[in-house]
């Protein structure tokens, strides 16, 4: 087998790759699949209009966190803008207010918090960080 087939070969599994993240994302994006701990994150643009997405929720004692771990991240980028979010959790809308974790506070949640190499596979490896949400 020659060079060129070679790198023919690597070229379609690395476009049948990308193709499978995008698959595996949109789904998650369009089925916003719920059960188990999620919860609903409704954030706000400057000019009012609100924006639902399902996340995972994360509990540590009494502290509430989300890990940003796929990379449609609009949802992450308005928080980041305006970090008055309101949660609905069980049925209870609360007020919050998002904070993102940096250094050793990110490094202990994320430790807390460990992602399976299959998932990691599944999104396309994207980076991870986190948000704490504290009550208004």
């Amino acid at each position: 087998m020659g060079f060129l087939a070679i790198k023919k070969i690597a070229v379609v599994l690395l476009l049948g790759y990308v193709g499978l993240v995008i698959i595996f994302e949109t789904f998650l994006g369009i089925a916003q699949p719920r059960g188990g701990d999620t919860m609903v994150i409704t954030s706000f643009e400057d000019d009012g209009n609100e924006f639902n997405r399902v996340v995972s929720r994360l509990e540590r004692g009494s502290q509430v966190f989300v890990a940003v771990n796929h990379w449609p991240r609009a949802w992450a980028r308005r928080i980041r803008r305006n970090p008055n979010v309101q949660i609905t959790y069980d049925g209870d809308t609360i007020d919050y207010r998002a904070v993102l974790l940096e250094g050793s506070d990110h490094d202990d949640v994320s430790s807390d918090f460990p992602v399976p190499i299959a998932f990691r596979f599944l999104t396309g490896f994207p980076s991870r960080y986190f948000f704490r949400f504290d009550l208004e």
